[in-house]
């Protein structure tokens, strides 16, 4: 009993090595590059479903955008979607599934095969997924999202858009071009900063929809707003605030900058997107 024992915990010590997989084991891994379009060119194909708040289209045609995830789900502000981007755009994908940041990290390239897939607009904010309610656009299946992309395990950072007070007015200008993109809002300090005022909370001081909160800058105006999920890792943390000073404390913000019709919602991603600035 005892050599039989001694093999036992042999061949068991002998397979507690991490597994290796050759390929991704996350997605359609037959799918093959061609007809690769930029993000861009795709949603210049549809205009018509971004001119109203709520609509969507059918990809009919055998396309594919390539690009890199620059926000998911990791931080929980981004609820079953994530945000890719390329080098001439950025549109968001919604997936009804939790925990994509396990196979879809920040920087991961992908390939997506768009056929049979839709393209919409909710409240004018390109995005990939599923008819919901009608004419609007929602998540696709998790079954669907896993016959229609390709992990290409080339990993790299995408640099965020730089956005000062000064130049944000061309930005605005031009919102179907930056909406979904990764960027940094230089310098802001938040309107309703005074030492106890949280980004996100519960108790009913600040109005909620759809379980986000929205917070305005000083800088921006009403245009802009940084909008926080109650299930954000950060939802509780105060808005930076000096208590020296007693004034709102200066920072930078970076998120994904999704559209709500005219306005922009910046989605941070983690709490390392809030930078105090010393």
């Amino acid at each position: 009993m005892a050599a039989v024992c001694g093999i036992s915990t042999a061949c068991m010590n002998e397979g507690w090595g991490e597994p290796e997989f050759s390929t991704p084991p996350y997605g359609n891994n037959s799918i093959t590059e061609s007809n690769v379009i930029s993000i861009a060119e795709l949603i210049n194909k549809y205009p018509n479903v971004f001119a109203n708040p709520d609509q969507n289209a059918e990809i009919t045609e055998g396309i594919q955008i390539k690009g890199r995830v620059t926000g998911n789900d990791l931080g929980g502000n981004l609820y079953k979607q994530f945000a890719l981007q390329d080098a001439t755009g950025a549109i968001i994908v919604s997936v009804n599934q939790n925990g994509m940041n396990g196979y879809l990290a920040e920087g991961q390239e992908i390939l997506i095969d768009l056929k049979g897939l839709h393209i919409g607009g909710y409240r004018k904010q390109p995005q990939i997924g599923a008819p919901y309610n009608g004419n609007s656009i929602g998540r696709m299946s998790k079954d669907v999202w896993m016959q229609h992309f390709k992990i290409l395990g080339n990993i790299g950072d995408i640099n965020p858009d730089a956005i000062s007070p000064a130049d944000f007015t061309e930005v605005k200008g031009d919102m179907d071009a930056n909406c979904g993109k990764l960027v940094t809002l230089k310098n802001v300090t938040f309107k309703d900063a005074d030492g106890k005022a949280t980004f996100a909370p519960k108790d009913g001081s600040v109005t909620l929809t759809a379980n986000c909160a929205n917070r305005a800058l000083n800088e921006f105006g009403s245009t802009v707003v940084i909008r926080t999920s109650t299930y954000a890792d950060f939802a509780a943390m105060t808005l930076p605030y000096d208590e020296t000073g007693k004034k709102p404390r200066a920072c930078n913000i970076t998120g994904i900058a999704t559209r709500y019709n005219a306005t922009w919602q910046i989605l941070i991603r983690k709490p390392g997107d809030i930078q105090i600035i010393e």
